[in-house]
């Protein structure tokens, strides 16, 4: 008789192992697209230019889409000490070193009301499969679980002639031969291009629902991003 340590897996746990094991495409790209330290420094230049170094220290943040961990890193970098990050992805989430990351749907976020000063997203809206049903929903939670008072930021793309040239670029052969970091880029949109289109495709309707949750307070559209900082209505 086999011991608890020896007995072989039932056949749906051998399934779910090799399921767990095999790699996203998706992810796959956009864990080499950049360095871990690349991305960090990308994101400690974004949280500056958007007004993080006026937020207070000891402040509550929640990163949604924290995917590896970076962007909490950029905020301990930067001073931060209340922190907390939330993804689908729990092979990502598995490559971040620190705590209190928790694997979760934005759509149904595990915090109490009125619990969190600051909420982050950076490039993670446009993975949403339905719009804008599932846009108004995270908003909605979003705007439940913020302060009154607090803050969001997201940064997602946006269909500047920027962005344009960019995947015009990223989508020729040689190039995508050439350069890891283009085929990266093409690989993601590949393999996201039905949410990546519907978002890009209808900047009118994803503004208004932000607006409906949020009063801005920056706003700006360049360099193929869409910034983004409010407070809850």
């Amino acid at each position: 008789m086999a011991t608890a340590s020896t007995k072989m897996p039932e056949p749906h746990a051998k399934s779910e192992a090799r399921e767990a094991s095999t790699p996203d495409p998706w992810e796959a790209a956009y864990l080499r697209f950049e360095t871990p330290e690349e991305e960090i420094d990308k994101f400690i230049g974004r949280l500056k230019r958007l007004g993080a170094r006026q937020w207070p220290r000891d402040a509550e943040i929640v990163e949604l889409f924290c995917g590896r961990g970076n962007g909490l890193i950029a905020l301990q970098r930067l001073g931060f000490t209340r922190l907390e990050g939330v993804d689908l992805s729990p092979r990502l989430i598995a490559q971040y070193q620190g705590s209190n990351c928790i694997v979760a749907d934005c759509r149904e976020l595990p915090f109490a009301d009125r619990s969190k000063d600051v909420l982050i997203v950076q490039g993670g809206l446009h993975h949403l499969p339905n719009l804008p049903g599932d846009l108004d929903q995270t908003f909605s939670e979003m705007q439940r679980v913020l302060r009154k008072g607090g803050r969001v930021m997201f940064v997602e793309p946006w269909l500047t002639p920027f962005l344009m040239f960019v995947h015009f670029v990223s989508e020729i052969p040689l190039v995508r031969r050439l350069s890891n970091k283009m085929d990266a880029l093409a690989t993601m949109t590949e393999h996201e291009i039905r949410t990546y289109t519907q978002w890009l495709g209808q900047p009118e309707l994803i503004k208004k629902v932000a607006r409906a949750h949020f009063v801005p307070v920056h706003e700006s559209f360049a360099w193929g991003k869409w910034n983004f900082v409010g407070t809850p209505r």
